[in-house]
């Protein structure tokens, strides 16, 4: 019996999203699936966190630590200047609700590269472990997010290439689905998290620099497909799914017929 797809084909490569997809979005409705994906569900919201704390790296400032609850929300601390610009406000702002679609962007772009599969895996693992020992600042952070990083580093060392281009691929979409879990919070002006009542972020974005808080989270959702979609894009380019033509021998002569010209 004939397969379905062909392997390495565009056909297969959108099939494995797909299937990223359903096990992203499927997963937390079968029995006991919410327990298998909750340190998944962390790590985006440390996507999201990380990157309040990095866009204030970026624009600065000081990133003072990263606390995530027990509900999977989450708050980063930064200490901001006070001379420093309404923009600077609105970029830390900014940076969180756009980073689990930019992470999800690169991921999906790293899945089209066999090469790349295993380093970026052990990357990730070694990015979430630095960030429990300088930011994380919760027990939740401190069980989930180690157990997420244990889970890619065995993917990296022992998996076959097809878990280890899953495995991306599995992350690539739960970064870039995570707005729709969030998009209550993103289109809410404020929100309670952690028992505390404040401005969400683009709530922060319109007090920090002005406009309808709705405007800036179209703005937002518009920027993360646009990332997202260029991702696909590239990942699953007929050209690059294309294998390579097989090498012969350099004593095996090789002829080429082109087609007829038209006269």
């Amino acid at each position: 019996m004939e397969p379905l797809v062909r392997p390495g084909s565009q056909g297969e490569a959108i099939g494995r999203l797909v299937v990223a997809g359903l096990v992203v979005t499927m997963l937390p409705a079968l029995p006991f699936g919410a327990y298998l994906i909750y340190p998944f569900t962390i790590l985006s919201t440390w996507f999201h966190e990380m990157g309040h704390g990095f866009a204030a790296l970026a624009t600065g400032q000081h990133f003072e630590q990263l606390v995530i609850f027990a509900n999977g929300s989450g708050v980063a601390e930064s200490a901001v200047d006070p001379r420093a610009s309404a923009f600077v406000s609105a970029a830390i702002a900014a940076g969180g609700p756009l980073a689990p679609s930019a992470v999800g962007a690169l991921l999906i772009v790293a899945s089209a590269h066999p090469k790349a599969w295993r380093a970026v895996l052990w990357l990730s693992a070694a990015a979430i472990l630095a960030s429990v020992g300088i930011w994380v600042r919760s027990p939740t952070g401190w069980w989930a997010l180690p157990l997420v990083a244990a889970i890619l580093g065995l993917v990296a060392w022992r998996g076959s290439p097809a878990w280890q281009r899953f495995t991306l691929q599995f992350l690539g979409v739960l970064g870039a689905m995570s707005m729709l879990r969030d998009w209550d919070y993103l289109f809410s002006e404020r929100a309670v998290i952690g028992g505390q009542a404040m401005l969400s972020d683009t709530g922060a974005i319109a007090a920090a620099i002005g406009l309808p808080h709705w405007l800036w989270a179209g703005v937002i959702v518009l920027i993360s497909a646009v990332m997202v979609g260029a991702a696909l894009k590239y990942a699953l380019a007929e050209k690059r799914l294309r294998p390579p033509p097989r090498k012969l021998p350099a004593n095996v002569l090789q002829f080429r017929r082109d087609p007829p010209r038209k006269r």
